[in-house]
């Protein structure tokens, strides 16, 4: 009778470890979970920081001369020096 109690708490038991274990809080599945996260907000950070050191130079650009400026204007709105002609060409 003690033996089979044994073995009936026993088998609980490790039900209730593979549960955890598989399915429940800080499972394995959630691991996956947060490491498949933590690789995309690695990946959008990095993505950020080039971008902003891309605007952090366009900025000193900004400061410094007119070159960028001219470039933004003639790229964003389609300006141009009196000194030139404008042509318009279809794709």
């Amino acid at each position: 009778m003690m033996k089979k109690l044994a073995i009936a708490l026993l088998t609980l038991l490790l039900v209730y470890l593979q549960t955890r274990l598989w399915i429940g809080e800080g499972s394995v599945a959630e691991m996956l979970t947060q490491q498949d996260n933590l690789e995309r907000f690695r990946l959008e950070n990095e993505r950020l920081y080039q971008r902003n050191r891309l605007l952090a130079k366009e900025v000193v650009e900004l400061q410094q001369g007119m070159e960028t400026i001219e470039e933004r204007a003639r790229q964003e709105l389609g300006m141009i020096r009196s000194d030139e002609t404008f042509f318009l060409t279809y794709d």
